[in-house]
């Protein structure tokens, strides 16, 4: 099989996949004779990004492998597919989900003395129901907390490779800063699901602040915080019908 029939495989399967794809996964489209190395697939890889610089589509590596997906600035163009408006997240889910990004691993009480007030079943439960957290364990204390942490889905969502690439606490203290450098993404493969752009720009926009203001005294800033982006952060795109 020649490199240019591989190369259009591995695209169209990264493309159809509705989810991303490891090397491993992508091995397993060829038979046994034919399978290309590790390296050969990176190679691919490396060809299928670097040939879509110029369009309107590009290759992101994230926690769960590798997909295709549309360019954050077409977004506004883009969101004209879809018509219906998901609802907003909730305050008092944006500030649990960053605390939770930026504090893991942590407890449930935890997250209370951080934000101050008791933190809602309901938000926990949605969290676990859409995968971005799940329970790492239990801390050794009397009645054994569940010890919570983010997931590999929580990852792909906002486009990170890993934890390391969540954006450091000093250089988010301002929007303009979280605009410039956050990379906010619209999946080709999960156009079906119910999640926003704007959704992801508001809850990305706000782990980053929230976070930063975790060092300084979260405890008495998170309310003036979020209430101040609440004003400044663009309406949600609806990302699927």
């Amino acid at each position: 099989m020649t490199p240019e029939k591989m190369q259009m495989i591995i695209e169209a399967a990264l493309m159809v996949a509705g989810q991303p794809l490891t090397i491993a996964a992508l091995q397993q489209l060829f038979p046994e004779e034919e399978c290309p190395s590790t390296s050969d697939i990176k190679a691919i890889l490396t060809t299928i990004k670097t040939r879509h610089q110029e369009s309107g589509i590009e290759l992101q590596e994230v926690a769960s492998g590798y997909r295709l997906q549309a360019k954050t600035e077409l977004s506004p163009w883009l969101s004209k597919l879809w018509q219906e408006r998901a609802p907003r997240y909730s305050r008092a889910f944006l500030e649990t989900l960053s605390i939770i990004a930026y504090k893991q691993p942590i407890t449930r009480a935890e997250i209370e003395e951080i934000r101050g007030v008791v933190v809602s079943s309901a938000i926990m439960k949605t969290l676990s129901e859409r995968e971005w957290i799940r329970i790492l364990g239990y801390r050794e204390v009397p009645g054994k907390p569940a010890i919570y942490g983010t997931t590999k889905n929580f990852l792909d969502h906002f486009n990170l490779k890993s934890l390391a690439d969540l954006p450091p606490l000093a250089e988010f203290k301002d929007l303009a800063t979280q605009e410039a450098e956050l990379q906010v993404q619209l999946d080709l493969d999960e156009m079906a699901s119910d999640a926003t752009i704007g959704d992801i720009v508001e809850i990305t926009e706000i782990v980053a602040t929230v976070a930063a203001e975790i060092e300084d005294d979260i405890e008495q800033e998170i309310e003036e915080i979020t209430e101040e982006f609440e004003q400044e952060i663009e309406e949600p795109i609806e990302k699927s019908a």
